[in-house]
């Protein structure tokens, strides 16, 4: 990934003292949310910023199954929007003991519970997931409860090679990688790209 220093100057400043802020890591499937969020936390360090995905809020796969959504798991409509937007308003409040948000396990393909803890005096959580800037249903409450949305924009073919990759290290055949890839990541892409023009910066990742 190529980033410049200044995600991390804009982090910082977001992290000063008084009070808690919520700074979200927008882009399609493969843009790089995640490494971006980890650097920037790692730089930060853990008294100063914590990283809470949106990906923790993926439904189960018994659900997925029983609603009949589990062949285009990642569409908005297969997360539990609703309960995201309650855990970013406990998030900003920050008025209260330890907050335990759910993660997601790529290993498990499922979001386990009870899995990252964002201590009160952490002034800076990072969010980050595809939806973050979409303005339809739920997730349309997503974008003012974040002080600061930035928008990732790789070259396609980089986020297409990377999404692919992904896909087969956490155990899909290279050819099933590809249609799945071409079929449900980038519809999901189509439906993420809107999005851009709600973020105060869009970065290029590669």
């Amino acid at each position: 990934m190529r980033t410049t220093t200044e995600p991390v100057v804009r982090a910082e400043a977001l992290a000063a003292p008084g009070g808690r802020r919520i700074l979200g890591i927008a882009g399609p499937p493969g843009a790089g949310k995640s490494t971006l969020a980890a650097r920037i936390a790692d730089a930060l360090g853990p008294e100063r910023a914590v990283v809470v995905p949106m990906d923790g809020f993926h439904l189960a796969r018994a659900e997925l199954d029983r609603l009949g959504r589990a062949d285009r798991k990642g569409a908005p409509d297969t997360f539990d929007a609703a309960g995201y937007v309650a855990l970013l308003r406990r998030l900003r409040a920050a008025d209260g003991p330890t907050v335990y948000a759910p993660a997601f396990d790529r290993s498990l393909e499922e979001p386990i519970a009870g899995s990252i803890p964002v201590a009160p005096h952490v002034p800076l959580v990072i969010t980050e997931g595809n939806y973050l800037l979409h303005d339809v249903g739920e997730w349309a409450s997503v974008r003012p409860l974040l002080d600061e949305a930035w928008y990732l924009a790789p070259a396609e073919d980089l986020r297409l090679d990377r999404l692919i990759e992904r896909h087969v290290r956490h155990g899909k055949d290279p050819a099933y990688a590809r249609e799945w890839v071409a079929r449900s990541d980038e519809a999901n892409a189509r439906l993420v790209a809107p999005g851009r023009d709600r973020a105060d910066l869009v970065l290029d990742t590669g």
